[in-house]
């Protein structure tokens, strides 16, 4: 099921994409690839749901919901989806909401998403389900207990709107120093206030910046090892009920 833009919304905006090696894209607007060149796929399980002590948490019976800055390729949520049956026993549902100003095309998807035979099943079916002109709120229901939600617009804009907040967080946008916006204080805010006490984050940036800004919102810091060649990632939790607001 796909809900589009109305009529009299804007579309969004689309980026350039330069292929590299192959089948890697890079975003000539950000200068950046949309993920590491070792192996995004595995960096996906390293940073993303090692950091957010996934599996284990979503093994109980409820909804849990994913918020990722940054669905670009959809291989973070792939990826997330093939754990996902690989351990969920019965009893759970997982909600996949991510957030997207510049959504790519099925094609450039599927594209992207060919190297790794591992989730050639999830890229399929995605792909498939992906609309033609993706605006607005696609939204896909998978396996009857898995739902992606991806919202198209400027990040802070569309989580001030959303109703729910997340259980863990996937901060994946491009570099902070390509895209600054997507790591700013005012944003990190925002992401603590919807976030579930007990909830958490994980990202592959471990700037300084980034780091202080996460703090300040009011999140308890973990720094680890990052994955392949960058040396630091950071986590961590949301331990009270109460704290900054955006």
């Amino acid at each position: 099921m796909t809900r589009e833009t109305p009529e009299n919304e804007p579309a969004p905006d689309r980026q350039t994409l330069e292929w590299r090696d192959g089948d890697m894209p890079y975003s000539q607007e950000f200068g950046d690839h949309f993920y590491c060149r070792e192996d995004g796929r595995l960096e996906c399980g390293h940073v993303f749901l090692a950091g957010n002590g996934l599996p284990r948490r979503w093994e109980r019976p409820g909804t849990f919901r994913i918020g990722e800055l940054g669905f670009g390729t959809g291989l973070n949520f792939c990826e997330t989806w093939r754990q996902w049956k690989e351990t969920q026993t019965g009893g759970a549902h997982l909600h996949f909401v991510s957030f997207e100003r510049f959504p790519m095309q099925a094609a450039d998807i599927g594209r992207a998403l060919s190297r790794w035979s591992e989730i050639d099943l999830e890229r399929q079916t995605l792909t498939k389900s992906w609309p033609a002109d993706p605006a607005g709120v696609v939204d896909c229901c998978f396996d009857r207990n898995v739902r992606l939600t991806v919202i198209c617009g400027s990040a802070f804009d569309e989580i001030g709107r959303f109703a729910q907040a997340m259980d863990a967080w996937f901060l994946d946008g491009f570099a902070p120093r390509r895209n600054p916006d997507m790591w700013s204080d005012r944003l990190m805010r925002l992401i603590f206030c919807k976030t579930v006490d007990g909830g958490s984050f994980a990202t592959y940036a471990a700037a300084g910046h980034v780091r202080r800004n996460l703090q300040a919102a009011g999140f308890t810091i973990e720094r680890r090892s990052g994955f392949g060649n960058k040396r630091e990632m950071l986590c961590g939790t949301k331990s009270l009920s109460l704290g900054p607001q955006p």
